[in-house]
């Protein structure tokens, strides 16, 4: 079993802690677009060392929990959406074929047209508040709600559904549609203001 010891709240891509959002962005290559690869339970980060190893940029968001072993309590790093990887590739016929070869990988999500893209804004306000937010909260999907941006603070400009708690707190909601997923955090009401869905 690989070991992890690494910083609370942080992310991780081809396998390095991300130290901050400008450097979480992976080398741009046209054409390239974010895909959720879906994986066996417990073999994320087996999946990922893989990626690595083939090149490929992908995005394995971890969090930090105490383990359930008996014998003692310890933190560890689980994967914050169990058996998601994010890959950003320009998905043609050989690398799809090279990708789901990789053992423990099951499937790229699709739907009847092929693979589905995920936006880049969602990755992106996930990244960040991975790098910024320790306690972090994985929240059920939501689909409904106002769409808001984040107009100061260390979270400015994470888009996502605003969850309102009462008129000076507000609940940030930043869901990846594809994995129906999505993680939450406390902000104040006024570090956000309305958009349009993206």
């Amino acid at each position: 079993m690989i070991e992890d010891h690494r910083p609370e709240g942080k992310a991780y891509e081809n396998g390095k802690a991300l130290a901050s959002p400008g450097e979480a962005s992976p080398v741009v290559v046209p054409g390239s677009t974010w895909y959720a690869l879906y994986v066996r339970v417990n073999h994320e980060k087996k999946v990922a060392l893989q990626l690595s190893q083939k090149a490929i940029p992908h995005f394995l968001p971890l969090t930090e929990r105490w383990s359930s072993r008996k014998d003692r309590r310890t933190r560890i790093h689980v994967p914050l959406f169990p058996g998601y990887i994010f890959i950003h590739t320009c998905l043609d016929y050989a690398t799809h074929v090279e990708i789901v070869k990789i053992p423990g990988t099951v499937y790229i999500l699709r739907n009847t047209e092929g693979p589905v893209p995920i936006p880049d804004h969602q990755i992106h306000s996930l990244r960040t508040i991975l790098e910024q937010v320790k306690n972090l909260t994985v929240h059920p999907y939501l689909k409904e709600g106002q769409w808001v941006r984040v107009v100061r603070g260390p979270l400015e400009g994470c888009v996502g559904i605003l969850v309102r708690r009462n008129p000076k707190k507000g609940k940030l909601v930043v869901s990846v549609d594809v994995i129906r997923r999505s993680v939450s955090i406390e902000l104040d009401m006024e570090d956000v203001s309305p958009v349009d869905p993206p």
